[in-house]
């Protein structure tokens, strides 16, 4: 009997993995975010899986949604989890807090990740693997980076003064957290964060800061014997300081025909079949599962010109991930003629979320065609008084 497919979406997973403990309690932002955005694995589930989720708005919402599109998943509570013996867990990343949860709610030990396999996923999540890579990406002209994995004093201070300006990161943070922006002075404060963060996670990732042009990432998804497959495109934007603020929904031809513009098109193919290589050599046997390899266009002045080049790994995301999410979304329930953008959006104030909910949906009005959204704004997870958080897709037809 084949297992039963259960989806977890824990945004947390990034913190708990940097505390590595098995206690670790996320902040009360995270646990609420990680509540009201439950339903957004149903987005890329496989055809009869279940997604974890409380009922209270959730079940409500699915059911409107599988009237408008075939979405061929279930929901099933926490107290509902041990009464189905024979899980295939797929969280959004795993980590020591996620397996004793899981545990905890009654999960049979044997369908959960090793402390052994956990730890081994720790290590190759840590951004030191990242550095090693991107020496091992600079294929010819069209690309660009570089990283350093730095362990003493001496080194950051060296570093950050040499530099007018340079970023300093945590080796295992979230997206656009644990970043440290250096203007060529290596403060008190800057000092006492690298000993913090190098005591917990052994040193500090240093970079140059570079003329930002695009954000993109290739997504992979490793068989765990070996295989590593290109899973397709993801093309997103950040804000200032880093933070991950939404992706573009799009076909894979045309982010690779928007990326074109900058560099020739056999670089992101040789960029791709290199890294289905190097992954596979890397954890194509410890791990199982979807990750991306975050990247950069860069512009450079040369000789009174201007040219672009691809920074072909700014990290590494050993989990699922919003360009996968947006990639499967995208493939299956948007218009193949219809493009639109993705985001998360926070609201502190009460009703605020539903207010603007509401707004968008009046005036974006949704229109589904042969079973896809053809225009229009789509919740994709349940709005109502008390959100803070909100998951949306807004599309419009191609010929607009």
């Amino acid at each position: 009997m084949t297992k039963k497919v259960l989806y977890i979406f824990n945004p947390e997973h990034d913190l708990a993995l940097a505390s590595g403990e098995a206690n670790y309690m996320a902040p009360a932002s995270a646990r609420q975010m990680a509540a009201e955005l439950a339903l957004l694995p149903m987005w890329y589930a496989e055809e009869g899986s279940a997604v974890l989720a409380s009922s209270a708005y959730n079940l409500n919402y699915l059911k409107q949604m599988q009237e408008l599109l075939d979405i061929p998943v279930r929901l099933i509570t926490e107290p509902e989890l041990a009464s189905e013996p024979d899980w295939d867990i797929h969280p959004w990343g795993w980590d020591v807090a996620l397996r004793k949860r899981l545990a905890g709610l009654g999960v049979d030990e044997t369908l959960l990740p090793s402390m052994e396999q956990l730890s081994s996923w720790r290590e190759y999540s840590h951004r030191s693997k990242a550095v090693s890579l991107l020496s091992e990406l600079q294929l010819n002209e069209h690309f660009c980076g570089e990283s350093y994995y730095l362990e003493t004093p001496e080194e950051w201070k060296a570093f950050v003064e040499e530099r007018e300006g340079c970023l300093l990161k945590a080796p295992l943070s979230g997206s656009g957290k644990g970043l440290n922006w250096c203007k060529g002075v290596f403060t008190p404060f800057i000092s006492g964060w690298c000993t913090r963060v190098a005591a917990s996670q052994g040193g500090v990732i240093a970079e140059p800061i570079y003329n930002k042009v695009e954000d993109f990432a290739m997504e992979f998804y490793s068989d765990g014997a070996g295989g590593v497959t290109f899973a397709g495109y993801s093309l997103f934007h950040t804000g200032k300081s880093g933070m991950y603020e939404g992706n573009r929904l799009l076909s894979n031809e045309a982010i690779r025909e928007q990326l074109s513009q900058y560099v020739p098109s056999e670089a992101l193919t040789d960029l791709e079949n290199c890294l289905k290589y190097k992954l596979s050599a890397l954890v194509g046997t410890v791990y199982k599962g979807y990750l991306g390899v975050d990247m950069m266009i860069c512009r450079f002045p040369e000789n009174k010109k201007t040219v672009f080049r691809i920074h072909p790994c700014v990290e590494i995301n050993l989990r699922m991930n919003m360009g996968v999410m947006t990639r499967l979304l995208y493939d299956h329930y948007v218009y193949s003629d219809s493009t639109g953008r993705f985001g998360i959006d926070y609201h502190p104030s009460e009703g605020e979320a539903l207010k603007e909910h509401e707004r968008l949906s009046a005036t974006f009005p949704l229109e589904i065609r042969e079973g896809k959204v053809h225009s229009g704004y789509l919740p994709l997870v349940p709005v109502h008084k008390r959100s803070c958080y909100r998951a949306w897709i807004l599309v419009t037809p191609d010929s607009l």
